[in-house]
């Protein structure tokens, strides 16, 4: 998947920032001095019907599984086991960027990453971080901005 030609063909302003590779939030946050709650974790879920959802959630914050099901009125989520996020996503786990994924997914923003102009994310490669506008963040996705941490 070309995370960046995909950005430049939407004329998105990106910026990919080098890091030792590293796999959890927190250890992207330490290598790179980035404000924790600034960098992003992607998560991938399932409904009842076994349909993928992206959550886009604060580093520094965990899921709330019942504020999402409040957030898309699904009787059920759960997350989908580590080894089979990139079948969903596209990319591996601490890799998944915050936007053009290899399944259409409905996408859920942390109503508390709107308060930055820009966040970041998976840059593609466990050796990028990527940053991103907030607001094209939601734009690209279609993302349904809500409370859904802890």
């Amino acid at each position: 998947m070309d995370l960046e030609n995909y950005l430049k063909q939407k004329g998105i302003w990106y910026k990919f920032i080098e890091k030792p590779k590293t796999i959890h939030t927190a250890d992207a946050s330490e290598k790179t001095g980035i404000d924790l709650e600034r960098i992003t974790k992607s998560l991938v879920l399932l409904d009842q019907d076994k349909t993928p959802i992206m959550t886009i959630i604060p580093g520094d914050c965990k899921l709330s599984f019942k504020k999402v099901k409040n957030a898309i009125r699904a009787k059920k989520v759960r997350l989908v086991p580590f080894e089979e996020a990139k079948n969903y996503s596209g990319y591996l786990p601490g890799a998944t960027p915050m936007v053009h994924h290899k399944v259409n997914m409905r996408v859920i923003i942390d109503e508390k990453l709107t308060k930055y102009d820009s966040i970041f994310g998976g840059g593609g490669e466990r050796t990028k971080l990527l940053e991103l506008k907030t607001n094209d963040v939601v734009r690209l996705n279609n993302g349904l901005v809500a409370d859904i941490t802890e």
